[in-house]
C-alpha cells in the first residue's frame, strides 16, 4: 500500500505537495478490532475515575484509537459522545464503537500521515494555567493561531498538520477563537499513553484555580 507523507509546512497553508512512501501494511483481523476496542474502553473508563473535571471541554473529551493502517473514520474506535460532565462528575457519554466521532477521527488520521505509529488521540480544555503544568512533565508541546488558517481548509486539519510539521508531538493546542472554544489535543501510541499524561495533569492542578 501507498501512503502520501506530507512534505513541509509553512506558516499559513498546507504542503502542496506529498512524497510517495511504500509501507507494508498489517492485514487487520477480527481479534485486532476487538483488541482496540478493549484498550480505548479500558483507558476511557480509568479517565472517568480520574480525571480533573475542570479538564472536560464544553463539548465533551472526545478519545479515540485507530487500527493500524487506518483510512477513515470507520476504522478509528471512539467513545461515543465523548467524555462529558454532568451533575459535577465525569461520565462516559456511550460506548466505545467504530466510527463514533468523525472530529476526533480526523484528528487521528492527520497525526498518522506524519507518524503512523501515533494513532490515538484526546482532547481536554485549554487553560493557560495548564502550559506550566506540560512543561514541567517534559511534554513536547506545540501550539497553532486557528485565525492563520488558510480559506477553505478546515482550522482542525490545517492546525494538527502544522503541529506535527517536525513530528508528532505529545500535545497540539490553541487558544481558541470567534465562536471556537481553546483546546489541547494529546497524541500517543496507546490509549492509556494518554491516559497517564491526563491524569498526570489532572493531579499536579489540584491546588491551581483556574
Amino acid at each position: 500500500m501507498y501512503i502520501r507523507i506530507p512534505g513541509d509546512i509553512i506558516e499559513g497553508q498546507l504542503p502542496k505537495s506529498y512524497a510517495i512512501k511504500k509501507v507494508s501494511v498489517m492485514k487487520i483481523t477480527g481479534q485486532e478490532h476487538d483488541v482496540v476496542l478493549e484498550q480505548l474502553s479500558r483507558a476511557a473508563g480509568l479517565l472517568v475515575e480520574s480525571m480533573d473535571i475542570r479538564l472536560v471541554p464544553a463539548g465533551g473529551t472526545k478519545f479515540a484509537y485507530a487500527l493500524a493502517g487506518a483510512r477513515d473514520k470507520n476504522d478509528i474506535a471512539g467513545v461515543h459522545g465523548g467524555i462529558v460532565s454532568q451533575r459535577g462528575k465525569v461520565h462516559a457519554a456511550g460506548s466505545c464503537i467504530y466510527g463514533a466521532d468523525e472530529y476526533i477521527g480526523r484528528i487521528v488520521l492527520t497525526a498518522m500521515k506524519f507518524d503512523p505509529r501515533m494513532r490515538c488521540a484526546a482532547t481536554i480544555r485549554f487553560f493557560p494555567q495548564v502550559l506550566p503544568v506540560i512543561d514541567n512533565m517534559l511534554l513536547e508541546c506545540e501550539a497553532f493561531d486557528p485565525s492563520l488558517e488558510p480559506p477553505g481548509i478546515s482550522s482542525m486539519d490545517w492546525g494538527v498538520a502544522f503541529c506535527c510539521k517536525n513530528g508528532v508531538p505529545d500535545i497540539c493546542y490553541d487558544e481558541g477563537g470567534r465562536g471556537k472554544e481553546p483546546i489541547i489535543r494529546l497524541f500517543g501510541e496507546k490509549p492509556m499513553d494518554i491516559t497517564n499524561n491526563i491524569i498526570m495533569i489532572s493531579n499536579r492542578m489540584i491546588d491551581i484555580e483556574l
